[in-house]
């Protein structure tokens, strides 16, 4: 049986070796920048040894994660001894196998393993792994071997090339990261007519959690709903005019977000080029203008 270690007990690192042990993986020993976080990784984990040595894992595991922050993984690869024949896999999306070429050249696999899922505390993330797509880049036998731990995990795979690997990261920051951003412009426009953000989140997460059911039912172009999709200029003017009154920056990204969702409106076929243009023409205009438009338009 495979042996698995971990360098890093944060929140990817306990979260994947607890899941991996559940679905009968040997994970048999951890360690992390501090000795706390490591007994708690091993805690959670039947059989687990928890070390302060990084090279203790090297000596003592056939499979090797390094889940510590991207920031970190060269430093670790680089100052420790590996072994002909390890396995040795990062978990972070940005970088490529190239940041583990250290231990290729004394003879280890290295691959990549990326869950593409959001990590915001550790049972969270234990609760949210499965269903999960993992991004794998390696050569084989371990390519096989991670696509195999990814469905074991409950998931999928994708595989990546070095070159995708910061395209891939970056798209999914956008998806992730940025709607988080979105939810607070949002939020603070409720709080300006007086309900609070945590109010404001309740309301909205039905219309959020409607959203991401029609993404993965209808799929793009045709989940697109709003003004902008049935072309109307006169809600969107609306729009504009009241976020110019209260928040100069939030009515920007609004007229930005709106000009990137025309194209969409279109390929929906809601709106034709006239309507888009006219959306354009309006998105584009300062607020005094936006205030002479007849709402008739």
């Amino acid at each position: 049986m495979i042996k698995v270690g971990f360098i890093g007990a944060g929140t990817v690192g306990t979260a994947l070796a607890y899941r991996l042990s559940t679905c009968g993986y040997h994970v048999v020993i951890a360690a992390s920048r501090t000795f706390k976080s490591t007994e708690k990784l091993s805690n959670m984990v039947k059989n687990c040894q928890a070390t302060d040595e990084i090279q203790t894992v090297a000596d003592k595991a056939d499979f090797i994660f390094i889940t510590t922050p991207d920031s970190a993984i060269g430093q670790v690869v680089s100052q420790t001894r590996w072994q002909p024949g390890q396995y040795v896999v990062h978990c972070s999306g940005a970088d490529s196998t190239a940041i583990l070429l250290p231990a290729k050249d004394q003879g280890a696999c290295v691959g990549a393993f990326h869950p593409l899922q959001t990590f915001a505390g550790v049972t969270q993330a234990i609760d949210n792994i499965p269903g999960s797509t993992f991004a794998v880049e390696a050569e084989e036998p371990l390519k096989t071997l991670l696509k195999e731990m990814a469905q074991k995990l409950g998931g999928y795979s994708i595989e990546l090339k070095p070159e995708d690997k910061v395209l891939y990261h970056a798209s999914a920051v956008m998806a992730c990261n940025y709607l988080v951003t979105l939810i607070k412009l949002s939020t603070d426009l409720w709080q300006s007519f007086g309900v609070s953000r945590p109010d404001a989140v309740r309301a909205l997460m039905p219309l959020l959690k409607g959203t991401l059911n029609n993404l993965a039912t209808i799929g793009i172009p045709d989940c697109l709903t709003g003004p902008i999709a049935r072309g109307d200029t006169g809600t969107v003017q609306k729009h504009i005019i009241a976020l110019d009154q209260v928040d100069e920056t939030v009515a920007q990204t609004y007229r930005k977000l709106g000009m990137l969702t025309i194209p969409v409106a279109l390929a929906k076929g809601k709106i034709d080029q006239s309507r888009a243009d006219q959306m354009t023409e309006l998105l584009h205009s300062t607020a005094s203008y936006v205030d002479s438009i007849s709402l008739e338009r």
